[in-house]
């Protein structure tokens, strides 16, 4: 298969393309992209899931109020979702080191993507979960259903559209962060873009680079967007 999609892409690019970049290197970027992003994106949501549902349920006006868990784990998303991406990325490097054994390399990197991707799926779900119509939640507490029943039965199955979207939408951004990643020898499109197009001054590498990404971003939004419409 990846012969085939290497093969596929000479034969697309060769009446343009003139680099000193080979397309077996350019899939192993896309791979590597796709490595980042999908994982990332795996322990981001579980991170960023469990995060949303405790700060809906422990708000004060929540099913399960708890002002201690609250509090206390607010201001801790706050403050991981203001630092910019490249900043955490350097910040958290001997926690990489811890996890992973290096700072360098796509599995390196994965770390600080979930880091960064996590809290920011986090107050995506919450906000979802916040849409849900108050007299759905009233109602099954009339009908004695539990806090887990109300939250997986009734709050999550209601929100589901809008998780899809908002999930659809941290998706694009993770993509955005591998590239980024790139910068400190991540790997992946971002790291083709830097060390064949901005350092060799390689323009045919630097459009290429961005045509993919676009195409990545499109297809995202478009599989998002179907989902969110099933039933």
């Amino acid at each position: 298969m990846r012969d085939l999609i290497v093969q596929w892409l000479t034969q697309v690019t060769s009446s343009f393309w003139n680099s000193a970049l080979s397309m077996d290197q350019f899939v192993t970027a896309l791979q590597e992209t796709f490595n980042m992003v999908f994982f990332a994106m795996l322990f981001g949501c579980i991170w960023g899931i469990i995060q949303g549902v405790t700060l809906v349920v422990t708000r004060p006006q929540g099913i399960l109020p708890n002002k201690v868990i609250y509090y206390g784990l607010n201001p801790i998303v706050n403050a991981l979702r203001s630092l910019p991406f490249i900043i955490l990325l350097i910040a958290v490097i001997p926690l990489t080191k811890f996890i992973v054994g290096t700072s360098i390399g796509t599995w390196a990197a994965i770390v600080p993507l979930t880091i960064y991707v996590g809290p920011y799926i986090g107050r995506l779900v919450e906000t979802s979960l916040l849409e849900v119509n108050e007299g759905i939640i009233e109602s099954a507490q009339a009908m004695g259903a539990t806090p887990l029943q109300i939250i997986f039965k009734f709050i999550i199955p209601e929100a589901r559209s809008s998780l899809i979207l908002n999930l659809t939408t941290a998706t694009i951004s993770l993509i955005g962060a591998t590239a980024m990643a790139g910068a400190v020898g991540a790997g992946g499109i971002g790291d083709l873009a830097i060390s064949y197009g901005y350092q060799r001054f390689d323009t045919s590498v630097v459009i290429l680079t961005v045509i993919v990404l676009l195409i990545l971003v499109q297809i995202v939004q478009m599989i998002g967007e179907w989902l969110s419409r099933l039933r």
